[in-house]
Protein backbone atom coordinates (compact mmCIF):
# COMPACT_ATOMS: atom_id res chain seq x y z
CA UNK A 1 0.00 0.00 0.00
CA UNK A 2 1.08 3.66 -0.81
CA UNK A 3 2.31 5.58 1.88
CA UNK A 4 0.33 8.93 2.35
CA UNK A 5 1.67 12.14 0.39
CA UNK A 6 3.17 14.74 2.44
CA UNK A 7 4.42 16.97 -0.25
CA UNK A 8 2.34 19.81 -2.45
CA UNK A 9 3.05 22.41 -4.49
CA UNK A 10 1.20 25.72 -3.80
CA UNK A 11 1.02 28.86 -5.57
CA UNK A 12 0.07 32.50 -4.48
CA UNK A 13 -0.97 35.07 -7.32
CA UNK A 14 -0.91 38.57 -7.67
CA UNK A 15 -2.52 40.54 -9.47
CA UNK A 16 -3.98 44.07 -10.58
CA UNK A 17 -7.75 43.56 -11.11
CA UNK A 18 -9.60 46.67 -12.67
CA UNK A 19 -12.69 48.19 -10.75
CA UNK A 20 -16.16 46.72 -12.28
CA UNK A 21 -14.35 44.83 -15.09
CA UNK A 22 -15.34 41.44 -14.28
CA UNK A 23 -14.90 39.66 -17.83
CA UNK A 24 -11.60 42.15 -18.11
CA UNK A 25 -10.38 40.47 -14.93
CA UNK A 26 -11.58 37.07 -15.24
CA UNK A 27 -9.23 37.01 -18.91
CA UNK A 28 -6.41 38.28 -17.06
CA UNK A 29 -6.52 35.98 -14.59
CA UNK A 30 -6.57 32.84 -17.41
CA UNK A 31 -3.52 34.36 -18.81
CA UNK A 32 -1.89 34.23 -15.13
CA UNK A 33 -3.26 31.00 -14.53
CA UNK A 34 -2.45 29.34 -18.02
CA UNK A 35 1.23 27.57 -17.48
CA UNK A 36 -0.04 26.87 -13.22
CA UNK A 37 -0.29 23.86 -12.13
CA UNK A 38 0.39 23.56 -8.48
CA UNK A 39 -2.43 21.44 -5.58
CA UNK A 40 -3.37 24.77 -4.32
CA UNK A 41 -3.38 28.39 -6.22
CA UNK A 42 -4.45 31.07 -4.32
CA UNK A 43 -6.16 34.28 -5.25
CA UNK A 44 -6.17 37.82 -3.63
CA UNK A 45 -9.00 38.92 -2.32
CA UNK A 46 -12.07 40.51 -4.39
CA UNK A 47 -9.90 39.68 -7.43
CA UNK A 48 -12.67 39.85 -9.95
CA UNK A 49 -14.76 42.98 -9.43
CA UNK A 50 -11.95 45.21 -7.81
CA UNK A 51 -12.46 46.46 -3.65
CA UNK A 52 -13.78 50.03 -3.39
CA UNK A 53 -17.67 49.66 -3.88
CA UNK A 54 -19.10 52.88 -2.90
CA UNK A 55 -21.89 51.36 -1.21
CA UNK A 56 -23.72 48.42 -0.50
CA UNK A 57 -25.73 48.32 -3.21
CA UNK A 58 -22.71 48.27 -5.69
CA UNK A 59 -21.55 45.44 -3.85
CA UNK A 60 -24.72 43.44 -4.30
CA UNK A 61 -24.70 44.26 -8.13
CA UNK A 62 -21.57 42.81 -8.81
CA UNK A 63 -21.43 40.00 -6.50
CA UNK A 64 -22.18 36.99 -7.70
CA UNK A 65 -24.00 33.38 -5.59
CA UNK A 66 -21.34 30.35 -5.65
CA UNK A 67 -20.82 28.26 -7.44
CA UNK A 68 -23.08 29.62 -10.04
CA UNK A 69 -21.57 32.93 -10.76
CA UNK A 70 -18.89 34.07 -13.27
CA UNK A 71 -15.64 33.90 -11.05
CA UNK A 72 -16.91 30.39 -9.52
CA UNK A 73 -17.39 28.86 -13.12
CA UNK A 74 -13.78 29.57 -14.35
CA UNK A 75 -12.40 28.42 -10.98
CA UNK A 76 -14.30 25.24 -11.23
CA UNK A 77 -12.64 24.79 -14.83
CA UNK A 78 -9.00 26.04 -13.59
CA UNK A 79 -9.37 23.22 -10.64
CA UNK A 80 -10.51 20.74 -12.61
CA UNK A 81 -7.52 21.20 -15.31
CA UNK A 82 -5.15 20.99 -12.16
CA UNK A 83 -6.85 19.32 -10.50
CA UNK A 84 -5.96 21.22 -7.29
CA UNK A 85 -7.51 23.57 -4.96
CA UNK A 86 -7.97 26.91 -5.42
CA UNK A 87 -8.72 29.88 -2.97
CA UNK A 88 -10.25 33.17 -4.26
CA UNK A 89 -11.47 36.30 -2.85
CA UNK A 90 -15.14 37.38 -4.56
CA UNK A 91 -18.85 39.52 -2.88
CA UNK A 92 -20.48 36.49 -1.99
CA UNK A 93 -24.31 37.39 -2.72
CA UNK A 94 -27.05 35.63 -0.89
CA UNK A 95 -30.96 36.85 -1.61
CA UNK A 96 -30.29 40.22 0.01
CA UNK A 97 -27.11 39.27 1.60
CA UNK A 98 -23.96 39.85 0.48
CA UNK A 99 -20.62 39.11 1.91
CA UNK A 100 -16.54 39.31 1.79
CA UNK A 101 -15.98 35.91 0.71
CA UNK A 102 -13.38 33.22 -0.75
CA UNK A 103 -14.68 30.69 -2.71
CA UNK A 104 -13.05 26.85 -2.02
CA UNK A 105 -12.74 24.32 -4.97
CA UNK A 106 -11.29 21.43 -5.32
CA UNK A 107 -11.11 19.25 -8.92
CA UNK A 108 -13.42 20.58 -10.70
CA UNK A 109 -15.94 20.61 -7.38
CA UNK A 110 -17.41 23.08 -5.29
CA UNK A 111 -16.31 23.31 -1.36
CA UNK A 112 -17.72 26.10 -0.22
CA UNK A 113 -17.15 29.46 1.20
CA UNK A 114 -15.46 30.94 4.21
CA UNK A 115 -16.81 34.45 4.62
CA UNK A 116 -15.03 37.29 6.25
CA UNK A 117 -14.88 38.13 10.12
CA UNK A 118 -13.12 40.95 10.70
CA UNK A 119 -14.24 43.84 8.12
CA UNK A 120 -11.75 46.68 7.34
CA UNK A 121 -12.63 50.37 7.11
CA UNK A 122 -15.66 51.09 4.92
CA UNK A 123 -15.94 47.49 3.83
CA UNK A 124 -18.14 47.93 7.41
CA UNK A 125 -20.81 49.55 5.22
CA UNK A 126 -21.19 47.62 2.16
CA UNK A 127 -20.83 43.75 3.75
CA UNK A 128 -22.96 42.14 5.99
CA UNK A 129 -21.32 40.81 9.04
CA UNK A 130 -20.11 37.30 9.09
CA UNK A 131 -20.51 34.99 11.94
CA UNK A 132 -17.93 32.48 10.51
CA UNK A 133 -17.38 29.60 10.80
CA UNK A 134 -13.22 29.80 10.61
CA UNK A 135 -12.83 26.52 8.04
CA UNK A 136 -10.50 24.14 7.15
CA UNK A 137 -11.18 22.50 3.84
CA UNK A 138 -9.21 19.70 2.77
CA UNK A 139 -8.07 18.03 -0.70
CA UNK A 140 -5.71 14.58 -0.91
CA UNK A 141 -4.60 15.30 2.31
CA UNK A 142 -3.69 18.78 2.49
CA UNK A 143 -5.66 20.57 4.61
CA UNK A 144 -6.09 24.29 4.16
CA UNK A 145 -7.51 26.59 6.48
CA UNK A 146 -8.68 29.74 5.04
CA UNK A 147 -9.03 33.59 6.69
CA UNK A 148 -8.90 37.26 4.33
CA UNK A 149 -6.77 40.04 4.33
CA UNK A 150 -7.49 41.80 7.92
CA UNK A 151 -8.16 38.44 9.69
CA UNK A 152 -4.40 38.71 9.87
CA UNK A 153 -4.45 41.15 12.75
CA UNK A 154 -6.09 38.59 14.79
CA UNK A 155 -4.41 36.03 15.51
CA UNK A 156 -6.74 34.06 17.08
CA UNK A 157 -7.77 34.02 13.55
CA UNK A 158 -4.83 31.91 12.31
CA UNK A 159 -4.61 29.62 15.98
CA UNK A 160 -7.91 28.55 15.28
CA UNK A 161 -7.57 27.41 11.71
CA UNK A 162 -4.17 25.74 12.89
CA UNK A 163 -6.22 24.00 15.51
CA UNK A 164 -8.32 22.59 13.64
CA UNK A 165 -5.50 21.40 11.28
CA UNK A 166 -4.66 23.72 8.65
CA UNK A 167 -1.20 22.37 7.42
CA UNK A 168 -1.80 25.89 5.12
CA UNK A 169 -3.91 28.65 6.04
CA UNK A 170 -4.49 30.38 2.56
CA UNK A 171 -4.89 34.23 2.68
CA UNK A 172 -6.62 36.02 -0.17
CA UNK A 173 -5.64 40.07 0.20
CA UNK A 174 -6.14 43.35 -0.71
CA UNK A 175 -3.86 45.16 1.65
CA UNK A 176 -3.11 48.81 2.06
CA UNK A 177 -1.33 49.23 5.36
CA UNK A 178 2.41 49.70 5.41
CA UNK A 179 3.78 46.04 5.27
CA UNK A 180 2.97 44.74 8.40
CA UNK A 181 0.19 42.03 7.90
CA UNK A 182 3.21 40.88 5.35
CA UNK A 183 5.59 41.02 8.53
CA UNK A 184 3.20 39.24 10.51
CA UNK A 185 2.25 36.58 8.41
CA UNK A 186 5.84 35.19 9.05
CA UNK A 187 4.98 35.18 13.10
CA UNK A 188 1.82 33.48 12.13
CA UNK A 189 3.45 30.86 10.37
CA UNK A 190 5.77 30.48 13.09
CA UNK A 191 3.59 30.52 16.11
CA UNK A 192 1.12 27.97 14.48
CA UNK A 193 4.03 25.97 13.04
CA UNK A 194 1.91 26.44 9.71
CA UNK A 195 2.46 27.36 5.42
CA UNK A 196 0.69 30.80 4.83
CA UNK A 197 -0.02 31.95 1.59
CA UNK A 198 -0.77 35.70 1.49
CA UNK A 199 -2.29 36.67 -2.00
CA UNK A 200 -2.15 40.38 -2.51
CA UNK A 201 -2.95 42.83 -5.07
CA UNK A 202 -1.18 45.35 -6.68
CA UNK A 203 -2.16 49.01 -8.23
CA UNK A 204 -4.58 51.96 -6.89
CA UNK A 205 -8.53 53.09 -6.87
CA UNK A 206 -9.97 55.98 -6.16
CA UNK A 207 -13.63 56.14 -6.14
CA UNK A 208 -15.10 58.40 -4.32
CA UNK A 209 -16.43 58.92 -1.87
CA UNK A 210 -13.79 56.60 -0.59
CA UNK A 211 -10.26 57.09 -0.25
CA UNK A 212 -8.12 56.65 -2.68
CA UNK A 213 -6.23 53.21 -2.11
CA UNK A 214 -2.88 52.19 -2.61
CA UNK A 215 -2.48 48.21 -2.33
CA UNK A 216 0.79 46.84 -1.01
CA UNK A 217 1.79 44.22 -3.28
CA UNK A 218 4.32 41.98 -1.69
CA UNK A 219 2.58 39.03 -1.97
CA UNK A 220 4.58 36.27 0.26
CA UNK A 221 4.75 32.58 1.30
CA UNK A 222 6.02 31.89 4.20
CA UNK A 223 6.98 28.60 6.21
CA UNK A 224 6.70 26.88 9.61
CA UNK A 225 10.23 28.27 10.27
CA UNK A 226 9.19 31.66 10.41
CA UNK A 227 11.16 32.28 6.74
CA UNK A 228 10.01 33.54 3.70
CA UNK A 229 9.85 30.98 0.99
CA UNK A 230 8.66 33.12 -2.07
CA UNK A 231 8.19 37.02 -2.10
CA UNK A 232 6.58 39.16 -4.72
CA UNK A 233 7.45 42.70 -5.30
CA UNK A 234 5.30 45.97 -4.74
CA UNK A 235 3.76 46.48 -7.93
CA UNK A 236 3.15 43.86 -11.50
CA UNK A 237 1.42 40.90 -11.72
CA UNK A 238 3.16 37.99 -10.18
CA UNK A 239 2.80 34.12 -10.08
CA UNK A 240 4.88 32.46 -6.54
CA UNK A 241 5.41 29.24 -5.78
CA UNK A 242 6.88 26.85 -3.28
CA UNK A 243 6.52 23.22 -1.88
CA UNK A 244 5.10 22.46 1.42
CA UNK A 245 5.73 19.21 3.66
CA UNK A 246 2.56 18.37 6.29
CA UNK A 247 4.72 16.12 7.98
CA UNK A 248 6.74 20.01 8.96
CA UNK A 249 3.36 21.55 9.66
CA UNK A 250 2.17 18.66 11.61
CA UNK A 251 4.54 18.48 13.57
CA UNK A 252 4.38 20.90 16.82
CA UNK A 253 7.49 20.06 18.67
CA UNK A 254 10.29 22.58 18.18
CA UNK A 255 14.02 21.88 18.78
CA UNK A 256 13.71 22.12 22.44
CA UNK A 257 11.48 19.40 22.96
CA UNK A 258 8.40 21.45 23.47
CA UNK A 259 5.09 20.84 21.87
CA UNK A 260 3.59 24.90 21.13
CA UNK A 261 0.01 23.17 21.08
CA UNK A 262 0.16 20.57 23.61
CA UNK A 263 1.90 23.20 26.46
CA UNK A 264 -0.57 25.71 25.92
CA UNK A 265 -1.51 26.61 29.54
CA UNK A 266 -5.59 27.67 28.26
CA UNK A 267 -6.68 27.66 32.05
CA UNK A 268 -4.32 30.46 32.75
CA UNK A 269 -4.91 32.90 29.67
CA UNK A 270 -8.51 32.95 31.00
CA UNK A 271 -7.14 35.04 33.56
CA UNK A 272 -6.64 38.27 31.39
CA UNK A 273 -9.31 37.13 28.38
CA UNK A 274 -12.39 38.97 28.36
Amino acid sequence: MASPRTVFTVAAVQTEPVFGAVEANLAALDHHLADVGADLIVLPELCSTGYSFQDRAEALELAETFPEGPLSQRLLAWSARTGGMLVAGFAEREGEQVYNAAAVVAAGEPLGTYRKLHLFGFERECYDRSEGPLRVFEHEGLRVGVMICFDWMFPEAARTLALQGADVIAHPSNLVLPGWCQQAMLVRALENRVYTLTANRTGTEHRPPRPELRFTGLSRIAGPDGKALADAAEQDAAVLSASVDTTVSRCKTIASGNDVFAERRQHDYRGWAP
